[in-house]
């Protein structure tokens, strides 16, 4: 049919050649390493990657123990992301489950812990971009996590674990010297419906959702600071700042390349 004949509906064009329209990555990809001993097993195989692309959904089948649904929950609040998560054995002590975290190679070839996420490509057909091992993030797992992140060209977040003042912080934060790492402190606060009470919970959980928010929202090139968060409701630990003043705890940590947390205007 010519073009330039009249027609009452819809013409359909096929083009073959010419200028081809840029495809990007996506980086909204989220990858976690986390425990739950009473999730789903088929849903969560232990130490392989497991393609979730319906958090809610994901949240009812990893079970209440552990760290996989609070972390999945706190992700949920912010995006609705698609998320690799690598489920590891609980140790019989924290080092036990910092060196399942880590992970490994078998005998047999297969990648263990966050090892495990290097293969998310190749077997789930995603690459994460976003990274954290939220409540379990030692300073032994955060050093480990370096080398999987520049593997993936992948950017992590990580718990000051530990520190309870502003000096403590600034004093981990300079044990990392990868460009690739983002240290937080302190904790959010939020209520939590299986205890009923209002607990500490990770802020890397939210920065993941947070980040995989922005990165399909407005770009990449947007960063953490300055936006609203959901579902919390404070922090656990007094941060002073002020919008004029570069001389608070705020800035002085910032400053540091330490990414904090304030609580305005709600």
């Amino acid at each position: 049919m010519a073009l330039d004949q009249y027609h009452h509906g819809v013409r359909v064009a096929e083009v073959n050649d010419g200028t081809r329209t840029i495809r990007t990555v996506s980086t909204a990809v989220i990858g976690v390493v986390c425990t739950a001993p009473d999730a789903d097993a088929n849903t969560f195989p232990l130490n392989q990657p497991a393609l979730v692309t319906n958090v809610d959904t994901a949240i009812g089948k990893a079970g209440t123990q552990g760290t996989l649904k609070d972390t999945l929950t706190g992700i949920g609040q912010q995006a609705k992301p698609i998320i690799v998560v690598v489920r590891v054995e609980e140790g019989i002590d924290d080092e036990t489950t910092t060196a399942n975290v880590i992970g490994t190679t078998t005998e047999l070839g297969q990648r263990t812990g966050l090892q495990a996420l290097l293969t998310a490509k190749q077997k789930l057909g995603v690459t994460p971009r976003i990274i954290g091992v939220p409540y379990l993030d030692t300073q032994a797992v955060a050093t480990a996590m370096v080398s999987v992140l520049q593997q993936l060209r992948a950017f992590g977040y990580v718990y000051a674990h530990g520190c309870e003042t502003t000096s403590d912080v600034i004093a981990y934060r300079d044990e990392f010297g990868a460009r690739e790492l983002m240290v937080l402190w302190p904790q959010w606060q939020a209520f939590d419906t299986d205890d009923a009470q209002t607990l500490d919970i990770s802020p890397v959980a939210i920065a993941l959702g947070l980040r995989a928010k922005l990165d399909q929202t407005v770009g990449w090139h947007k960063t953490l600071s300055n936006v609203a968060v959901n579902g919390v409701t404070g922090i656990s630990k007094d941060v002073f700042w002020d919008l004029q003043s570069p001389n608070t705890d705020a800035g002085l940590l910032n400053a540091a390349d330490v990414t904090t947390l304030v609580n305005q205007n709600g």
